[in-house]
């Protein structure tokens, strides 16, 4: 069965909640936020994608790309059922129930879920630089699954970043990297550019997390 859950009880940084699951997000971004997806294949075959699924689902992206993550906190706990799209970005005709069970991996980590909020910790040259998240939606589907989340404190960088496991009919395993997100205004704007380099460089290393290179 198709699982989705979107939680968006709590502040964030950005007006756009969800805008990472528009289809035509890249073409028409929600004003003052800049889009960008990419995407890479891991493998094929259903161990590939259980495994990879696993490591998604317990923050294994942010650890490979060199987070820690503290904080981590289930919030309120409040969810609704969001709309649930067909590959043409159509809304299903029979909208499923959210998923109410917990979820654990295999080191009894609990599954990201909807609404649970977090701090990514990034060690730099001269302190550490902390960006506060909340899980705005969380897909589940047989052979599609990840997270989203959106920052709750205003930094570098303000915006929605998703990650999405697709296991396709030919067989393949994909994760797909999509964000929407803005750097800060005023002065800082200036570091704009330098900004959107390390914003590539993360990505580059996201995509990497879960590659069997990595021993994911």
């Amino acid at each position: 069965m198709t699982r989705r859950s979107t939680f968006t009880d709590q502040s964030v940084t950005y007006g756009a909640i969800g805008a990472t699951l528009d289809p035509d997000f890249l073409r028409y971004p929600p004003v003052g936020l800049r889009p960008a997806e990419d995407a890479v294949r891991l493998g094929s075959g259903q161990e590939r994608f259980d495994r990879s699924a696993e490591a998604l689902m317990t923050w294994g992206i942010q650890r490979g790309a060199g987070f820690t993550i503290a904080d981590v906190s289930a919030g309120t706990g409040a969810q609704y059922p969001g709309i649930v799209f067909d590959p043409t970005g159509a809304p299903l005709a029979d909208q499923p129930a959210p998923r109410t069970e917990d979820r654990f991996g295999a080191d009894g980590t609990p599954y990201i879920a909807a609404g649970m909020t977090a701090t990514l910790e990034h060690k730099r040259r001269f302190g550490t630089a902390k960006t506060p998240v909340l899980v705005v939606y969380v897909i589940d589907e047989p052979n599609r699954i990840g997270f989203a989340y959106g920052t709750t404190a205003h930094g570098a960088e303000t915006g929605e970043e998703s990650f999405i496991l697709e296991h396709r009919d030919d067989d393949t395993v994909w994760l797909t990297i999509r964000s929407i997100l803005a750097t800060a205004g005023g002065v800082r704007a200036v570091l704009s550019p330098s900004t959107r380099r390390r914003r590539r460089e993360l990505t580059r290393r996201e995509l990497r997390a879960l590659h069997p290179a990595g021993g994911v």
